[in-house]
Formats: structure tokens, sequence, C-alpha cells
């Protein structure tokens, strides 16, 4: 028992303890509070110079990894899918986008920003003063005071009209942000994809994009939504907390407030540990809504067929794949939300809370420099006001919490979006990547496929060295060259798969240049005219001007007696009859036959009288006096005949013929469309003798047997 009081002296119990320690503390809480936050200070900038530098490293691996130059081969490793993260790249894509959403000090959107920042520092005041109303109310209720209970009902009223006025307001202006970053996004998208045959390019000429129309539509939406949102849910939150906390820390003292703060950083930074990227997850998932999407495209598409070879069943095991993936996806999202929402609302509603309890009681079990509050009615008033204030604080910081969810999110939009400017910047500059198949691996065709030619504007199509590639990289013609002058027709003839298609689309400049020279007039004058017309929605008259519209028609001194004079003479003047004329809007590849597309086509080319015209069996489905009249009417309008066809009616309008052999090699030279007619008429009759010389051995044979 002695050894006992020795170590631990009757008269010095724990309170008194804790009392010597609290006094202590006291006296030296100033020089306390300022080392606390001087290592937080410290603790804060070595976090963002270890953030900083892990950035430049992971950049500087992603510059290794590049390959510079133009890349237009596949490479056999399969790519590593990207992850999306909340890093510096996402802040570098988003501040991009933010830049085209938002695009000066003095647009609409930034008006709009400010005005909704005011009503969110408005709502964030009234919540204060509201908290305070709270208290008095309570303590007025405790101490029996009615009048002055009643007066605060009163005011508590009067607060209400401009507190719900400014949360409608809050609304009405995310709406009309999310609107506004819509429409200034899709504006600049429809810009760059439909200017430098870029829509074409996007799908025939890389593989990044697999399906951009549900970029435009539905990633720019989702994106325009979470960016308006996210405002929102990170402005007010930390409003809030600067200001609550600030009064929490007059009322209850800084010291409990940093604890209590320490703790829950330490919860949530366990929570983002335990958070799955769900970032990576909406990416996903908006990129198998875009494959299943495609697939429906694709099957309306290619309807006709499927129907002939009844691939419907085939069709729907494609669909149910397709929408199984996405389902099993999205189920999985469902589940990891599951659990992290289960997470969040265990630490974020009660373990938080419990820890706002012991807070807010501070005050009633402890003495608070600078406080006076002596009575029962006191402490209730500084209870409840405390209280209304904590829990608006961790309201805000649970906001905040769950805005980290949402700006997963965010990065998942902003990185499809993103994908989509940089690929069609690159295509902007010639870069490529597609993944090419079939002898594109070899050694020499490679080096074809890497190289680039120079193309240049000349009264005549001449080319020069030029190769001719297929979509699937495979090298048809290594070097072709020929000439046509204006008045000089072409007819061109070859098997399928020799490269004609790929020669018209490198003079449409669909296609690169891969080597040697090409020179062409202008694009606006050459016209090409498919097998199967393409026939625009809108009225009658914008078939036959197409791509002009009436107002650049009324500019060239165009009437609509013109174009009736232009149908004439292809024998379709009575489409004009049709319920509103020439203003008759209907679906016309529907109500249009085969030949009467391909006589639109025709006006087409005689409205805009180019100086070449590529015709590529466009006459397949008209009769020999329309085609007639067709290729005698272009040749008297000074129209240079490009012509793919195999129709021996036509070589009388042609004085050049280029023929592939599908081999790789090919012939240029001029038609003597007389003599090839009777060349190719013998050559026919004696396949057909041919064809009857085996019949004939064996009738001997049989003749000598017996």
């Amino acid at each position: 028992m002695a050894a006992q009081s020795k170590l631990m002296p009757p008269d010095r119990s724990v309170k008194q303890i804790l009392s010597s320690l609290t006094s202590l503390y006291l006296r030296h809480r100033t020089n306390i509070s300022r080392g606390v936050y001087l290592a937080l200070f410290a603790a804060l900038a070595k976090r963002i110079h270890n953030a900083i530098s892990e950035q430049k490293a992971a950049s500087k691996q992603i510059e290794l990894r590049r390959r510079p130059g133009t890349q237009s081969l596949g490479d056999d490793e399969q790519p590593r899918k990207k992850r999306v993260e909340i890093n510096r790249e996402f802040f570098t894509k988003l501040l991009r986008l933010l830049r085209i959403v938002i695009p000066g000090w003095r647009s609409k959107e930034l008006r709009l920003l400010l005005s909704h920042s005011v009503f969110l520092v408005l709502r964030t005041l009234l919540s204060l003063y509201v908290a305070e109303l709270d208290g008095r109310l309570v303590s007025n209720l405790v101490r029996g005071k009615g009048k002055d209970f009643l007066l605060g009902l009163v005011w508590w009223m009067l607060v209400a009209i401009p507190a719900t006025f400014t949360n409608s307001m809050l609304s009405y202006h995310q709406c009309r942000l999310a609107l506004s970053y819509r429409k200034r996004l899709t504006d600049y998208i429809h810009e760059k994809y439909l200017s430098n045959m870029t829509f074409y390019a996007i799908s025939a000429l890389d593989d990044r994009i697999k399906n951009p129309d549900q970029l435009v539509t539905v990633d720019v939406s989702r994106f325009s939504d979470s960016l308006a949102e996210l405002y929102s849910n990170l402005a007010k939150p930390i409003l809030d907390m600067a200001i609550y906390n600030y009064s929490l820390s007059k009322n209850v003292g800084g010291e409990g407030l940093f604890i209590m703060s320490l703790l829950v950083q330490l919860s949530a930074n366990v929570m983002r540990m335990l958070t799955p990227p769900f970032g990576k997850y909406v990416a996903d998932e908006a990129r198998l809504e875009g494959e299943f999407r495609f697939l429906h495209s694709r099957l309306i598409d290619y309807s006709e067929e499927v129907a002939l070879y009844h691939g419907h069943e085939a069709e729907k095991d494609t669909l149910d794949k397709g929408y199984f993936t996405l389902i099993k996806h999205v189920n999985r999202i469902l589940r990891r939300r599951l659990y992290h929402g289960f997470m969040e609302d265990f630490v974020i509603k009660y373990f938080w809370g419990a820890l706002g309890l012991m807070l807010c009681s501070v005050p009633v079990f402890f003495k608070v420099p600078g406080q006076v509050n002596h009575s029962m009615s006191d402490h209730t008033e500084s209870f409840v006001t405390n209280r209304r204030m904590l829990l608006s604080s961790s309201d805000a910081f649970g906001r905040l919490m769950f805005s980290y969810k949402e700006i997963s999110e965010l990065a998942g939009f902003t990185d499809r979006v993103s994908s989509l400017l940089e690929v069609m910047d690159d295509l902007v500059a010639g870069r490529f990547e597609k993944k090419l198949v079939s002898s594109a691996s070899t050694e020499e065709n490679a080096a074809v496929l890497s190289g680039r030619g120079e193309v240049s504007e000349s009264e005549s199509i001449e080319f020069t060295d030029v190769p001719i590639v297929s979509p699937n990289g495979d090298v048809l013609v290594r070097k072709l060259s020929f000439t046509v002058h204006p008045g000089d027709h072409l007819l061109i003839v070859g098997p399928n798969g020799c490269g004609k298609s790929s020669l018209f689309r490198i003079l449409g400049g669909l296609w690169p240049v891969y080597g040697g020279s090409v020179k062409k007039p202008s694009f606006e004058d050459i016209f090409y005219i498919p097998q199967r017309p393409y026939l625009s929605r809108g009225t009658l008259r914008q078939q036959v001007i197409y791509p002009d519209g009436v107002r650049e028609m009324r500019a060239k001194g165009v009437t609509d007696a013109d174009l009736f004079e232009i149908l004439s003479i292809v024998e379709i003047a009575s489409v004009v009859d049709r319920p509103g004329g020439w203003d008759a809007e209907e679906e016309w590849r529907d109500v249009l036959s085969g030949g009467l597309q391909q006589r639109i086509a025709m006006a087409r080319l005689f409205y805009h009288r180019p100086k070449f015209a590529i015709l590529d069996e466009c006459t397949s489905s008209v009769t020999l006096e329309i085609e007639k009249v067709m290729y005698e009417t272009a040749k008297k309008l000074g129209i240079t005949l490009m012509t793919v066809s195999h129709r021996r009616s036509l070589w009388k309008y042609h004085q050049k013929i280029l023929q592939f052999d599908g081999q790789g090699g090919y012939v240029f030279t001029g038609l003597d469309w007389e003599r090839r007619l009777k060349l190719e008429d013998e050559k026919e009759e004696l396949d057909i003798q041919l064809r009857a010389v085996p019949e004939l051995e064996r009738r001997v044979a049989e003749l000598t047997a017996a």
C-alpha cells in the first residue's frame, strides 16, 4: 500500500490531472494552434508536390511509349485499355472542354455561372441565419416565452420566401447551364465533324472511334449535365463548410473541430481507397451503349439483305449478345454501388453523426474560452444552433464525398468527348490509326502505306506513280500514272476489287495519297455520281440542287423553270406534278424507284455543270435511250466524263480507257470503240466455240472406238 501511495498520491485524482493538463493547454493554446496550422500547411504542400511529381513522371512514360509520326498500320499487340482516372490528364482534358463551353469573359455561360454563384452564397447565408433562428426558437420554447416564440415563427415564415425562391433559381440556373454547355460543345463538334471530310475519315480511315453518333448525341449531353451539376455540388458544399466551420470554431472551439476534421479525413481516405473506379465504369457503359445502338442501326441499314438471307436468327443472336454484355456490365456497376452506398451511409450518417454529437456537447460539459453560457436555456440554444450548423456542415462534407463519385463519372464523359476531339484533330492533321490486315503487314506494303504523296491543283487530272490501296491495306497498284485533259472522256474497267473505287476516293479527297503526285482541279470542279445516288432529306427542289441550298441556287441565277427544263431532259418532269410541287417533302429513297433516283442524280449533274464528272455505274437502272440522252447532254455541256461501267453501250462516248487486270497491272491507252466492239464480239464467238471443243472431242473418241 505504501508503494502504491507513492506511485499515485491520493490527493492527485484523474480529474485533477485532466484539469491541470487543460489549464496548461489553455495557457499555451495560441502557440499550439499555430504549430498545428503550420504542420497542416506543410503536409498539404508536401502532398501537392508529390502529386505533381507523380503526374510528371507518368507524362514522361506516356511520351516515351508514343511513336512519332503518322500511324497507319495496326500493331500486332492488343492496345492496353486506358484507365479513366482523376489525374492531371483528366484536368487537362476538362480544361480544354471548359474553354469551349465558356469561350470568354463576356460569354453568356460565364454570366450564368456568376448569377448561379450569387444564389449559392445567398442560400448559404440564409441557412446560417435559419440555424441561429432555430436555436432562438428552441431557447424561447424552453424558457416559456410564448410571444418571442410566435414572433420567431413569423420570421421563420418570412425567411422561407427568399429561401424557396433561391432554391428554385439554383435549379433553373443549373438547367440553363447544362443546355448552354451542350449547345456550345455540339456547335463546336459539328463545325469540326462536318469540315474537311472528317465525318468520312473518322469511320473509313480510322478505327479509334466506333460510334461517333453516340458521342455527339448522348455523351455530349451527359457531359454537359454532369458538368452543370458538379459546379453546384462542389461550390455549395465548399462554401458551406467554410462558413459553418468558422462559426462552429467560435462556438465550440477550434480544437474540437480540428480533432473531428482529422478523424473525418482519415475515414474519408479509407472510403476513397475502397471506392470502385466509377469513372471507368461509366466510360465502359457509354461505349457498350454505343455498340448496342450501332448493332441496331446496322440492322436497319442492311435490313433488305438480312431479310433475303433469312438471317433474322443470326442477327437476333448478335443483338442478344450485345445486350447481354451491356446488362452484365450495368449489373456489375449496380452491385458495386450497393456495397459502396452501404459503406458511405454508415460512415457519413452514423459515424460522422456520432462525432458531431460529441463536438456539440463540448460547450455543455466544458467551458469554451470567450463564451458565457450558464442557464439551461443558454445551453439548449447553443446546442441546437451548433447541431444545426454541424448537420449542415456534415451534409456539405457528405456531398463533397459523393461528388468524388460524380467527378469520376464526369471523368468518364470527359474522356469520351475528348477522345472524339483528339481523333478529329489527328484526322485534320493527316494522322490516322487503322488496324490494317491482309498484305499490309509485309515490309514492302508497309513502306508504301507509311508514305505520303503530293496533291496540287491543275486544269487536268494527272496521276504520277500513285499507289492504289484497298480499305484493308492491300496495295492493289503500286504505281499508277495517267493523264486526263478536259474533253478526254475516260472509261475505267476491271474486275471487282482492282482499285476503281479507291481511285475515285483519291480524286474526291476522301483518301490520302500514299505516294507520287496527284494533280486535279478544285473540289468544286469534280462531281461524283455513284450507282446508288444519295437523296437528302428535304424538298424535291433540294434533291436536284444538292448540296446547294435555295439561296445558292438563286445566286447562280437558276429558277424553278430551269430546273423543270433539266428534269425534262431526263424525262422525269412529271415528278413535279406531285402534291406540293417543288416544295414537296418525302422520304425520296422510298418514294422514287432506282431508275428515277439515277435520273435525279444525272439532273443534279446538269445543274452543277462541273468540269469533270465521275460516273460509277450510274446508268445501271435506266434504259439505253435515257442513257444516250444523259451522256450526249453531259458532253454538250462541256463535262469531261470518267465512267466506271461494263456496259458496251457506253464505249462510244469515251476516247481513253484505263483497264486494270486485278493483278496489280493496268493499261492506259486510247479507245477505238468500234474496233474494240468487233474484237469483243469475235472473242465471244471463239469462247463459245472453245466451250464446244470438249464435247466434239468426246464424240470423235466415241466414233473412233466404234
